[in-house]
């Protein structure tokens, strides 16, 4: 795209020779961002960049590559463009398809203005999702959750969410290259993603140039990936556990948006930090516990401060002086060495003061807020399904932000098999002595009591009560309770992870059995049902997407799955969008308000 869409050259940079502008939205400015830097854009003679809603002056003799979502207000913005020559040519680049009605009122706007010359191209190029790491994306989509498990919610609200993950989940394929099997889960919004998405891939492998040339680059064999849809309700208590290890706590307590996060620095004012692949400290220890992290920064420095002994040692330097390159007036053979091993260290010396500065202040929130008994707490409520009553109280009643408490209480709802009617209400009566909103723990402790109803009637009660469940919670019912069995294993491995585990391997196990399958490439008969004729497993490769709220924890998960399988495996986990506990909650909050549960009146949970 930035090479006015032509290919690259081997080298990767595109050609240089050619100054250009880039315009793009705020969506469009998202995807980038994470992918390519300032610098990037130099390499690629990308000389000015602007959003496409400020006023800019022309600049003559010059293309302009347009990045901008396919919708009316810039479709509008860039025929005033045309029509005031802003700019020599306009390569216009459409995060998705552009419908065939805006791609007319361009057409008629820039003929009206005489200015239809400037347009050069017009390329859909269906990058409707935010990649934050090779294996991880998000479609930017926020509150999904809240959306689909609105009680209010009206068929047609609904319709055009599903339209809009579908949309996204198309990009991510058509990027790939790649047409999936599918499976799911039966019922919700999983199956209702799963078939409309397999409709339209089947509706565009009919035209003739379809985006689909089997192979794609992302698969090593001519073997089809899996694409496993879920929905948050199917393990709820993920989205809003605390987690010990660094990448989640990352995200958790410092709020990392698009790889980037801001934090106090020692002098006052805050830091901004990249934390991506091109760090290395970040991809070699993300998943370990948060103590374990401590001590590799001290390694890393430690190693650092012999090389630097070592540089100034050759070079006939001070010992133990911080290396600044003014003290080599020794030896010149070593002199040569030690001028080419500066970059190197100076580098890593950036990278461990980043990760230095980022666990200071991680350490800072852990202590005040007791992160780490939080953390071993809903672990240990998930694995043994309860918790003893005074410590239960005990951490209502410590340490921890309003949200914080409020977490650990849904975690202890969610972990229980039975509700203790008398122990919810002392748990109830804590949250309101810390002045926290309930809504939240209300709503889940509605949906838990009627996924116990649900369970414990016979058939015929029961379908009265999920069509009384359905008028009333809209999608929701959803085994919100399902997961907790399924964490009753002791390594603790998600169950989203063990059931994408069973997938892959696709044999017959009953945990699945019961789940979908949509070939979009097979007739359409045979799809739908769990007929698994054409499945054949297992797979090289997945991708598992999670409507309604992701996070680093399911990501770190099934990051560990595929080491752990011979021959590796390749995941790839996408999601609605990614939320840290205290979003996913606030979502919860929103909806327990909007059925009229919670304390009313109680200040909010921030």
């Amino acid at each position: 795209m930035l090479n006015l869409n032509q290919p690259v050259n081997a080298t990767g940079t595109a050609n240089e020779e050619v100054y250009k502008i880039l315009i793009y939205d705020r969506f469009c400015q998202n995807i980038l961002s994470p992918l390519i830097h300032v610098k990037d854009l130099r390499k690629h003679g990308v000389t000015l960049y602007f959003l496409i809603d400020k006023d800019r002056k022309p600049v003559h003799d010059v293309p302009a590559v347009y990045f901008v979502q396919a919708n009316q207000q810039n479709v509008q913005r860039i025929i005033a463009d045309a029509s005031a020559s802003l700019y020599d040519s306009f390569h216009l680049n459409f995060s998705s398809s552009i419908p065939r009605t805006l791609l007319e009122d361009l057409a008629s706007g820039t003929l009206n203005s005489d200015s239809i010359q400037r347009i050069s191209k017009v390329h859909d190029q269906y990058l409707e999702f935010v990649t934050l790491e090779d294996n991880l994306f998000s479609l930017a989509q926020k509150n999904s959750y809240v959306q689909l498990n609105d009680p209010k919610a009206g068929d047609k609200e609904i319709e055009e969410i599903i339209e809009r993950i579908v949309a996204g989940l198309f990009c991510v394929l058509a990027t790939l290259g790649v047409v999936p099997i599918i499976r799911c889960p039966r019922g919700g919004p999983a199956e209702m993603v799963a078939s409309a998405l397999d409709q339209r891939l089947r509706d565009h492998l009919l035209s003739k140039n379809n985006l689909f040339s089997e192979g794609g680059n992302f698969v090593s064999s001519f073997q089809r990936p899996i694409l496993c849809i879920f929905d948050r309700n199917f393990e709820l208590s993920v989205g809003i556990q605390h987690d010990f290890r660094y990448r989640p706590l990352v995200h958790d307590v410092l709020g990392l948006k698009l790889n980037r996060l801001s934090v106090p620095g020692e002098k006052g004012g805050m830091k901004s930090f990249e934390l991506d692949s091109s760090d290395p400290f970040w991809v070699a220890n993300g998943w370990l516990e948060f103590p374990e992290v401590a001590v590799e920064i001290e390694t890393q420095l430690n190693k650092y401060k012999r090389d630097v002994d070592e540089v100034n040692r050759r070079t006939g330097g001070t010992d133990g002086a911080e290396f600044d390159g003014t003290d080599l007036i020794g030896n010149t053979k070593h002199l040569m060495n030690a001028v080419n091993s500066l970059p190197e260290l100076t580098e890593r010396k950036q990278v461990i003061d980043k990760h230095t500065n980022i666990a200071t202040v991680l350490l800072g929130e852990i202590k005040e807020r007791s992160l780490d008994s939080y953390a071993k707490k809903e672990n240990d409520m998930m694995v043994r399904g309860g918790i003893d009553r005074n410590e239960l109280l005990g951490a209502l009643k410590g340490k921890g932000s309003k949200m914080d408490k409020l977490r650990f209480a849904i975690i202890y709802l969610i972990s229980s098999e039975t509700i203790n009617q008398s122990e919810v209400e002392s748990v109830e009566a804590a949250l309101r002595e810390s002045e926290v909103d309930t809504s939240a723990f209300q709503y889940v402790k509605k949906i838990k009591s009627l996924n116990v109803s649900l369970a414990s009637a016979n058939s015929a009660s029961r379908s009265n009560i999920v069509d009384w469940a359905e008028k009333l919670y809209g999608q929701s019912i959803s085994a919100v309770t399902a997961g907790v069995k399924n964490l009753l294993a002791s390594d603790r491995q998600l169950a989203l992870t063990r059931t994408v585990e069973a997938l892959v391997e696709g044999k017959p196990n009953p945990e699945i059995d019961s789940y979908l399958v949509f070939d979009p490439r097979a007739p359409k008969s045979s799809s739908g049902a769990g007929s698994s004729s054409h499945l054949k497993g297992p797979f090289k490769e997945a991708i598992v997407f999670m409507i309604g709220g992701g996070n680093y924890m399911e990501y770190g998960s099934l990051q560990e799955l595929t080491k752990r399988q011979q021959p590796v495996k390749h995941v790839i986990y996408g999601t609605t969008e990614i939320l840290t506990g205290v979003e996913f909650v606030e979502q919860l909050t929103v909806l327990g308000q909007k059925m009229g549960l919670g304390n009313i009146g109680a200040p909010s949970t921030h």
